[in-house]
């Protein structure tokens, strides 16, 4: 079954919050959300929108960087999505910029896992 553009947005937008949750609670108190749900899933829409539209851009722009560190770079930028998230949005607190890389890469496992999951078949 094909899904529509807003369909894909809502699954992205769910990806980004769980995989915020999952990284708050694996990092403890390296990403802080007072502990509501309503944080995580406004950080978890603004995650969505700083990777549909400001992520590409950065992308594109340290393509020399990706391509030289055998995709590894991505990791670094994954964490800047998610530092600037935290930065737009006073109620999620990330500690570091380590921090937002694990939670970069968290947030990139469950992406993955979400994906194969409801692919089409």
């Amino acid at each position: 079954m094909k899904r529509g553009p807003l369909a894909r947005f809502i699954i992205r937008w769910f990806v980004c919050s769980l995989g915020l949750w999952i990284a708050a609670g694996i990092l403890g108190q390296r990403i802080s959300y007072d502990s509501r749900l309503g944080v995580i899933i406004v950080a978890g829409l603004i995650l969505a929108i700083v990777n549909a539209f400001i992520k590409p851009i950065v992308v594109i722009l340290s393509l020399p960087a990706i391509l030289f560190s055998l995709g590894l770079f991505m990791i670094v930028i994954n964490g800047l999505m998610v530092l600037l998230v935290s930065k737009l949005y006073e109620p999620l607190q990330v500690t570091n910029f380590g921090a937002a890389m694990l939670a970069g890469m968290v947030i990139g496992l469950v992406n993955y896992l979400v994906s194969t999951i409801l692919e089409d078949r």
